[in-house]
């Protein structure tokens, strides 16, 4: 048969097997025959009017086997034949048959390539996975996988099949088909331990949380948060997995807001306090400290964003606490590298939030940003690096914004600073306090600098602060005047700062100075001229 083109022989089928039948096993062992057949009818069809009657006329023989070898050789190919041309009630009684004769004994036990070979083809060949699961018989067939390495990777084709080869790729809500993913995720869940390589965990990681993305409700959000709440019980040593199911959960409470246009109701604004309280208890779970700094920002966000202003609070302390534990070294693309660049960022992303949350009337006056001071002092930078006085130069930036009558942005319903005081002296005089402690550290920084040699740094940083002086500060001040002269004679003092960029900052204050009340650009513009020349 092997030497018949495949369309031959699925047109005459029915006389194979009926030659077959006949075939005396002296000869050749009619098993594999019936094998043969089946790995032909694989690759071309029969008549449709003939695929019943071939099916039974095969499995009539093939089921009176008792050798099990022999008869899981031959269900391993003709299972695909089944999937492909019958519905799941025939497949189900097909499976039902192969745990008949796989359970004795333990066979099973000797044959797990077959049977793995087996749940590949109806899982190739299945776009409904809802019917899959209707079928009594696939997760006993499961079960027949006792050892737990070979259980785990049938379990994992499993949900990559549901992942990729679902016909319709979308969400589902079906009872049936989320417990007996729940069972499956469970399983390769379980067999994490200490001694799993990060890729496996990673591997396994991914395809639960693909499975968490695509359960969906609908409305019924209260059911979704409960679905989440289950998942975090089920799935507890995965932090990929608790990290998706923050996401997911921020997702909900912004999607509630959405529907209710912002205006919450008692009970959607309790539901969006749930959420954020999900998100609070879940994120110490996670090992990793980069993520959990990152979660709780965005959980914050998210929670201002519905008004929940109490969690805000404690999401954006919860994420301060953790800047000293950040290690100084973390992975980018596979490679150690210094953590300072990413923290610079994450700091630039939380002014940039903390510059909209309103201060607790509990609290004093900026008393998240004193809190972000503070950490800022206990973390331990690299003695000449510039990491520390640019985060400073952030806070500057973030404090200028701040003393502004109106500020540049707003959260929908969340009255801001600007607001609360109103351009109050008192808070006013609280912030220039601040931008003074922050001007004198960085000065000392500059000091530091210059008393280890590290010039260029020194010049970079001396620019940084001209700029932020000369944009941000009152030049009406003569002190301010002075300190603008004297950060630009440093800037230039070792020839280590681009003439091009000096060239481009004079452009620019020249610009100032021709605008309405720009004189005290053009005077500082002549005396960096004098100091220049």
């Amino acid at each position: 048969m092997a030497a018949f083109k495949p369309s031959y022989i699925a047109a005459r089928a029915l006389q194979f097997i009926e030659m077959v039948s006949a075939c005396d096993e002296e000869g050749f062992p009619q098993y594999l025959l019936f094998r043969t057949l089946g790995l032909c009818l694989a690759l071309a069809d029969p008549p449709a009017e003939h695929r019943l009657q071939i099916l039974n006329d095969v499995w009539r023989v093939v089921s009176r086997l008792t050798d099990a070898g022999h008869y899981v050789s031959c269900a391993e190919v003709w299972i695909q034949f089944a999937v492909r041309h019958f519905s799941s009630r025939e497949v189900n009684t097909f499976l039902g048959d192969i745990i008949r004769h796989m359970t004795p004994e333990r066979a099973y036990e000797h044959h797990y390539p077959q049977l793995q070979a087996v749940v590949n083809k109806v899982l190739t060949h299945t776009r409904d996975f809802e019917s899959l699961f209707t079928m009594d018989k696939f997760l006993p067939l499961l079960d027949l996988f006792q050892k737990e390495s070979i259980k785990v990777e049938v379990c994992k084709s499993i949900m990559d099949a549901f992942t990729h080869n679902n016909v319709q790729q979308e969400p589902t809500n079906d009872p049936v088909i989320i417990n007996a993913l729940m069972f499956i995720c469970r399983v390769m869940h379980d067999s994490v331990n200490a001694l799993t390589v990060d890729d496996e965990k990673r591997q396994i990681g991914n395809l639960i949380s693909g499975f968490v993305k695509k359960v969906d409700y609908g409305r019924d959000f209260e059911q979704q948060l409960s679905f989440y709440v289950e998942a975090r019980s089920a799935f507890p040593n995965l932090d990929s997995v608790h990290a998706q199911l923050v996401q997911s959960v921020n997702r909900l409470s912004v999607e509630t807001r959405r529907i209710v246009k912002g205006h919450h109701t008692r009970k959607t604004a309790a539901f969006v306090r749930a959420c954020a309280a999900y998100c609070y208890i879940t994120i110490p779970s996670i090992t990793s400290v980069q993520t959990r700094l990152e979660l709780y920002l965005l959980s914050g966000e998210v929670a201002l964003l519905n008004q929940c202003l109490g969690q805000v609070d404690a999401c954006l302390k919860a994420a301060l606490s953790l800047v000293p534990g950040l290690p100084r070294t973390i992975e980018v693309d596979g490679k150690q590298r210094s953590s300072e660049p990413y923290l610079i960022s994450y700091l630039c992303h939380f002014l940039s939030t903390l510059l909209v949350v309103p201060d607790s009337p509990e609290q004093g006056v900026l008393y998240l940003t004193r809190g972000l001071l503070n950490v800022l002092q206990q973390y331990a930078w690299e003695p000449t690096s510039n990491a520390r006085c640019v985060v400073y130069l952030h806070v500057l930036d973030m404090l200028s914004a701040a003393a502004q009558e109106t500020y540049l942005y707003h959260i929908e319903k969340v009255d801001s600073n600007d607001i609360l005081y109103g351009s109050d002296p008192k808070f006013i005089s609280e912030i220039n306090k601040m931008c003074s402690v922050l001007l004198e550290e960085i000065l000392s920084h500059l000091k530091y600098l210059n008393t280890n040699e590290q010039f260029q740094k020194q010049a970079s940083l001396a620019m940084d602060l001209f700029a932020r002086v000369v944009i941000r500060g009152d030049l009406k001040e003569p002190s301010m005047t002075t300190l603008a002269i004297n950060l630009w004679n440093l800037a230039h003092r070792h020839g280590h700062i681009d003439p091009k960029l000096s060239a481009r900052t004079l452009e620019y204050l020249k610009k100032k100075s021709m605008q309405p009340g720009g004189n005290l650009y053009a005077d500082l513009v002549k005396k960096l001229h004098m100091q220049t020349s």
